[in-house]
C-alpha cells in the first residue's frame, strides 16, 4: 500500500506547492514597472538632493578659480604692459561674461581702470577702507596670501552677498574684484526648479516607456509560463510562436523541442504500455488455455487410459482365461490406444497450425479430383455406420491451396457428417462456385441440428456437443479445432449451418487463376 499510495501523496504536494505559489506571485510586469519608476524617482530625488546641497557650493568654488585664475592673467599685463595695455580691454569682455566687477586704483587712490562706473564709487570707497584697515565688517576669509585676500562679505547697502577679491598689483596698483553670489542662487533655484518640472514630466515618460518595455519584456515569459502550465496538463499542441532573437526566444524554441520530445516519449510510453497490457492479456489468455488444454488433455486421456490399465491387469490376473476373453481385452487395449495415438496426433498437428510453424505451399489442383478421393476412402465407414455418401460432382474445378491440408479438412468434415448422422443416414457432399471466383465445398448429413447456444463453441479445442455420443466413436472434439487451423491458415472461411433434418459444413476457397486476379 505505500508504493501505491506514495506517488499520489507526492502528486498532491506538487499540486499544492504550486497553488500556494500562483497566489504569492507578483507580476512580472508590476515588479519591472514599479523598479523603472523606482529607480527613476531614485535618480530624480538624488540629483535634487545633490544639486540643492552641492551645486551652490560647487559654483561659489568655479568663481573663485576664476577671480584666481584672473588675478593671475592680469598682475602678469600689468607687471610687462602696464595698467593701459590694449590686451587689458579683451580681458574686460570676460568680465561681463563672468559678472566681475573690477576697480583698479594708483597709489594716488586714482581710478585707473573700471568695469562698472555706476559702483565706481562704493568699490573704491571698500577697497580703501580694506587696505587702509579702516573696514571693520565681519566677513568670511577663503584664501588669504601677500598678494591678495579671498573672502565672502555682505553688502549692507545692497544687502547682498559677494565673493571678493582685493590685494596688489607689482607693489604699484591695488585693485577689488567681485562676483554677486545671489545669482548663483538664483541659478541653482532656477535648476532646482527646472529638475522639477523635467522630474515630473520623466516620470510620466518612465512610466509610459517602463510599462511599454515591460509589456514587451514580459508578453514572451507569460507565453512561457501558460505554455508550461499546458504542458504540465499534458498539452503539446501549444508552442511558443512570439519569436524574436534574445535569451527568452531561443528558450521558447527549447520549450517547444522539450513538448516534442516529451509528446514522443509519452506516445512511446503509452504504446509500450498498452504492448505491455497486451502481453499481460495474453499471457493471462495462454495460462487459461493452457490449463484448460491440460484439464481437456487429462479429462481425454484419463478414460482410455483407464480402460487400459483395467484390462491390462485382468490380462495379469487371468480373471478370464479362455482365448475368446483375452482376445476381448487385447482387442479393447489396442483400440483405446489407437484413440489416445490418434488424439495426441491431432493435438501435434493442431499444435504446429496454430503456432505457425507450419508451412503453406499453395499450388493448383483438381478439387473434385481430391473430393472423390476422400469420399470413396470414407465408403468403408459408411458402410458399417449403413450410411449412404453423394457426390455427384463430375467437372474438374481447379483451386489455389495446400492440397493435403485440404484433404484432412475434407475427410474431417466426412468423419464428423458419418459420426453425427442419423435418420435418413444420408452424407451430401457439394462443389458450387460462386460469382466472385470462390468455390465452396458443403458437406450435409441427416441428423439432429446442433443446438444454437453451442454453434460458435464447436470449433473450440475439445469442445464436445453430445459427450457421450462423441465417446461412442472416440471423437476428442479436434478436428474441427483443425480445420479452422487449417482456414485460418489459408486466411479463407469455414462455417456451419443448422437445419430441420441435419447440418452442414462448410468452407471456401480461391479458385481464380493468377491472370484472372491480376485482371481484376
Amino acid at each position: 500500500m505505500k508504493h501505491s499510495i506514495h506517488p499520489i501523496i507526492k502528486k498532491e504536494e506538487t499540486e499544492g506547492s504550486i497553488k500556494k505559489l500562483e497566489k504569492k506571485r507578483h507580476s512580472i510586469r508590476g515588479e519591472l514597472l514599479f523598479s523603472f519608476i523606482g529607480m527613476t524617482i531614485a535618480v530624480l530625488i538624488s540629483t535634487w538632493v545633490i544639486n540643492n546641497l552641492f551645486l551652490e557650493n560647487y559654483y561659489t568654488i568655479k568663481k573663485q578659480n576664476v577671480l584666481i585664475n584672473t588675478y593671475n592673467q592680469l598682475d602678469q599685463i600689468i607687471t610687462m604692459y602696464g595698467p593701459d595695455a590694449d590686451i587689458i580691454n579683451e580681458k574686460m569682455q570676460v568680465f561681463g561674461a563672468e559678472n566681475i566687477s573690477l576697480i583698479l586704483l594708483n597709489q594716488e587712490w586714482e581710478t585707473v581702470l573700471v568695469t562698472n562706473n555706476s559702483s565706481e564709487m562704493l568699490m573704491a570707497g571698500r577697497l580703501y577702507g580694506y587696505m587702509t584697515g579702516i573696514d571693520k565688517s565681519e566677513d568670511t576669509l577663503i584664501k588669504r596670501n601677500e598678494h591678495y585676500t579671498l573672502q565672502k562679505t555682505m553688502d549692507m547697502k545692497s544687502q547682498q552677498e559677494y565673493l571678493e577679491m582685493f590685494g596688489v598689483f607689482d607693489t604699484t596698483y591695488v585693485f577689488l574684484m567681485r562676483v554677486p553670489l545671489d545669482s548663483i542662487r538664483s541659478s541653482v533655484k532656477i535648476s532646482n526648479e527646472f529638475l522639477a518640472y523635467v522630474g515630473i514630466l520623466v516620470i510620466i515618460m518612465s512610466i509610459l516607456i517602463s510599462y511599454w518595455i515591460s509589456k514587451k519584456i514580459t508578453k514572451p515569459i507569460m507565453e512561457l509560463t501558460e505554455l508550461s502550465k499546458r504542458m504540465a496538463e499534458l498539452d503539446f499542441d501549444a508552442k511558443y510562436s512570439s519569436g524574436g532573437s534574445s535569451e527568452i526566444s531561443l528558450l521558447g524554441e527549447h520549450f517547444n523541442k522539450m513538448s516534442e520530445t516529451l509528446e514522443m516519449k509519452i506516445s512511446e510510453l503509452k504504446t509500450a504500455n498498452n504492448q505491455l497490457l497486451q502481453d499481460i492479456e495474453q499471457k493471462t489468455q495462454i495460462d487459461e488455455m493452457r490449463k484448460e488444454f491440460l484439464s481437456n488433455v487429462s479429462h481425454e486421456l484419463k478414460t482410455p487410459i483407464a480402460l487400459i490399465q483395467g484390462y491390462a491387469e485382468g490380462l495379469q490376473e487371468c480373471i478370464n482365461d479362455d482365448p475368446e476373453s483375452r482376445d476381448f481385452y487385447c482387442s479393447v487395449i489396442i483400440d483405446e490406444a489407437g484413440k489416445m495415438n490418434n488424439m495426441v496426433k491431432k493435438l501435434l498437428t493442431l499444435n504446429q497450425l496454430e503456432s505457425g510453424n507450419e508451412k503453406v505451399f499453395m499450388e493448383r489442383f483438381d478439387l473434385t479430383a481430391l473430393v472423390r478421393g476422400v469420399v470413396q476412402s470414407a465408403q468403408i465407414l459408411a458402410q458399417q455406420k449403413e450410411a449412404q455418401i453423394r457426390f455427384s460432382q463430375t467437372e474438374p474445378v481447379p483451386v489455389w491451396a495446400d492440397e493435403f491440408k485440404v484433404e484432412e479438412v475434407v475427410t474431417n468434415y466426412i468423419s464428423n457428417a458419418l459420426n453425427h448422422i442419423n435418420y435418413k443416414k444420408i452424407v451430401d457432399v457439394k462443389i458450387k462456385t460462386k460469382p466472385d471466383g470462390k468455390v465452396r465445398v458443403s458437406v450435409f448429413n441427416t441428423g439432429d441440428p446442433i443446438p444454437e447456444s453451442d454453434l460458435p463453441n464447436i470449433w473450440d479445442k475439445f469442445y464436445k456437443v453430445d459427450k457421450a455420443r462423441t465417446r461412442e466413436y472416440g471423437g476428442s472434439g479436434i478436428g474441427l479445432s483443425i480445420v479452422k487451423a487449417i482456414m485460418d491458415s489459408f486466411h479463407q472461411k469455414c462455417g456451419a449451418i443448422n437445419y430441420e433434418n441435419g447440418v452442414e459444413f462448410w468452407f471456401e476457397l480461391d479458385g481464380r487463376s493468377k491472370k484472372e486476379e491480376t485482371d481484376e
